[in-house]
């Protein structure tokens, strides 16, 4: 089997100083091709870093709304420096409400910026949202979206939302945290969603699957808590084949097609 990570965050610190032997672990076990996601000027440098020394590795470089507040008077042209040093797609990025004392406008203003560079050199975008989905639709609605469309990661939105979404050009990733009975919501939601729209991640080192569907188990001694292994990523596939109903062969062939079709303007296919 051949599979496909739609976003993680193998930069994260969390991983140091195993991430190789991490990276190597996920290749045995299958996964074929990732997409790392940096969230801020300070790891942006770090995927470009790991995306040069590993072909398997397709980069994107992005403001997340949770560091938006961090950012530099020269972000705009640190971004557009590290997503022209090599082929790479737009992320993570999106709104939050979730945030304490969130400046939903601030936040527009540099999603807005960044939407803005994907469309013009047509780069895919991860886009990360929660509890402001209708401003998002919002913005999705008067604003061009890239030609090769854009990803909605771990998409918890309505499922009402999915089909105006993927007009729009939505791609959505399940993630293997919503196999956790608590996420049933979410998961029933993905029941909604188009099969050549589905894309499938780990978010790795966060949400992780129940433990029980884990092929890797990693701790994280500082925070004593459990952290996800992008190796994983064939344990999300078996979660989705049982809650869509859809068998394993088929589920990878469609997601390999979709992943392609969404990031081959930086792939090159």
């Amino acid at each position: 089997m051949r599979f496909f990570d739609a976003h993680n965050h193998l930069q994260d610190d969390r991983f140091q100083p195993r991430t190789e032997t991490v990276l190597a672990e996920a290749r045995a076990a299958g996964l074929v091709r990732m997409v790392v996601n940096g969230s801020c000027e300070a790891d942006w440098p770090a995927v470009l870093d790991l995306a040069r020394r590993h072909p398997d590795i397709l980069p994107s470089f992005g403001y997340h709304p949770w560091y938006v507040r961090e950012r530099t008077p020269h972000w705009r042209e640190c971004l557009a420096e590290h997503l022209e040093a090599i082929p790479s797609a737009v992320g993570e990025i999106g709104l939050d409400r979730w945030i304490k004392d969130h400046d939903l406008a601030d936040q527009t203003g540099v999603l807005l910026w960044q939407w803005q560079w994907a469309v013009a050199h047509n780069r895919p975008v991860s886009l990360h949202c929660l509890q402001a989905w209708g401003a998002l639709h919002d913005l999705l609605r008067t604003h061009p979206a890239p030609e090769c469309g854009f990803l909605l990661h771990s998409y918890g939105g309505p499922p009402e939302m999915v089909e105006p979404l993927a007009r729009l050009g939505a791609y959505f990733s399940l993630p293997g945290y919503f196999a956790h009975e608590r996420k049933l919501k979410q998961r029933e939601t993905f029941r909604c969603v188009p099969l050549d729209r589905l894309l499938v991640e780990t978010d790795a080192p966060d949400q992780t699957l129940p433990p029980e569907r884990e092929l890797f188990h990693l701790h994280d001694a500082a925070a004593n808590r459990p952290l996800n292994h992008p190796g994983n990523c064939g344990r999300v596939y078996e979660f989705a084949t049982e809650w869509l109903g859809v068998p394993l062969p088929e589920l990878t062939e469609q997601v390999e097609a979709n992943f392609q079709r969404l990031f081959g303007s930086v792939t090159g296919k």
